[in-house]
């Protein structure tokens, strides 16, 4: 049977080879402007000549500033330009990029940089969209496709593991407790290994390795989310239908209901984080679903 880590393996070739799709035209406050409200780019470009009176969030893009701007500067996946006539009131925070200052430059708060991070630690971040209202079009559209895309997850695992996810889901729901505390211990470990990559590996080893945490990070938690979604849709049927529901249709009626709790604040954040570490760490005792150690024991001596 296909395992999820040789489908994961073989479809990155593929991702690195696609080809970028076209860029969005930069999002640009021209100098003499007044932005009152919050500016928020999504995958392009922003550009500040003039004074923006709020935050700036830039999401899959970079920031150059030779305005100003009175709150914070998030930018998720870019760089940050600051000229010599560049006014911050708040932090410049950067993830996945650099800050690039020209002597003159002020920033009012802290600057804080991760160059080093890659973007798809992003897709482990359930909480609330930086600098956004959580019912704002953008989230709640943000948080459909994602819905789709686990129901994609679900569909595509099922296809290729689905006894080892049944065998995940059977511990999610005997040892959710346990798998809590080994799922919040595995998060933190892998946590700390990129940071000691990131600050400690130069970039020839660094980068590898950090991908390669990173790809593990996010296969656990698709196949440990699928599994809490089977655990907690069962549940539900059985206790409300008289026929247990067939597997993926278990899984449907979970990714159902979770999301639904994923669009109301701070109670899907926990409910989904709650989730996360129990799917994680059912992912890994199980060790996805063989039931087997992870390492085998030594060969006794002859």
């Amino acid at each position: 049977m296909i395992r999820p880590f040789a489908v994961v393996l073989c479809a990155l070739p593929l991702l690195a080879a696609a080809p970028p799709p076209p860029a969005e035209p930069a999002y640009r406050l021209a100098a003499g402007s007044v932005a009152k409200n919050r500016i928020v780019a999504l995958g392009r470009d922003l550009i500040v000549d003039g004074e923006a009176r709020s935050h700036a969030v830039v999401l899959g893009g970079s920031a150059a500033v030779a305005g100003s701007v009175g709150g914070d500067l998030i930018v998720l996946g870019g760089d940050v330009r600051l000229a010599a006539s560049a006014r911050i009131g708040g932090d410049v925070f950067v993830l996945g990029g650099r800050i690039a200052a020209t002597p003159g430059a002020e920033i009012g708060g802290r600057s804080v940089a991760y160059p080093d991070a890659s973007t798809v630690w992003l897709t482990l971040i359930e909480g609330p969209a930086v600098g956004l209202s959580p019912l704002s079009p953008v989230v709640l559209g943000a948080r459909l496709a994602l819905l789709a895309f686990w129901a994609l997850m679900v569909i595509l695992l099922f296809a290729v593991s689905g006894r080892e996810l049944l065998a995940t889901a059977e511990s999610v729901r005997d040892e959710p407790f346990r798998n809590f505390a080994v799922g919040l211990t595995g998060v933190l470990a892998m946590v700390l290994t990129a940071l000691f990559f990131s600050a400690f590996s130069g970039a020839v080893l660094g980068v590898p390795l950090l991908v390669l945490v990173a790809v593990v990070a996010l296969v656990l938690r698709f196949w440990g989310m699928v599994a809490v979604f089977y655990a907690f849709g069962d549940y539900l049927a059985r206790r409300f239908r008289r026929r247990p529901p067939l597997p993926l249709t278990a899984a449907s009626y979970g990714l159902i209901v979770l999301g639904v709790l994923k669009f109301f604040p701070w109670i899907g954040v926990w409910t989904w984080t709650l989730a996360t570490f129990i799917g994680v760490g059912a992912a890994l005792s199980t060790k996805l679903g063989r039931r087997e150690p992870w390492f085998a024991p030594a060969a006794p001596p002859a």
